[in-house]
């Protein structure tokens, strides 16, 4: 009985652990889209104001 618990509570630890990384990386993919937009909207913008002046 006490390894099924051993088994159970180790089972559960990395269950906690995958679940944090799975957090982390969908946060970082989160703010990696987010600053990625951000750059692509400056970039669009920064290139029309460009191509409006050279006519």
């Amino acid at each position: 009985m006490g390894n099924l618990i051993s088994f159970v509570n180790s089972f559960l630890s990395y269950i906690m652990l995958l679940l944090v990384i799975a957090v982390v990386g969908g946060a970082a993919i989160a703010i990696g889209l987010t600053l990625a937009k951000k750059k692509n909207a400056k970039a669009s913008q920064e290139g029309t104001a460009t191509d409006s002046v050279n006519g």
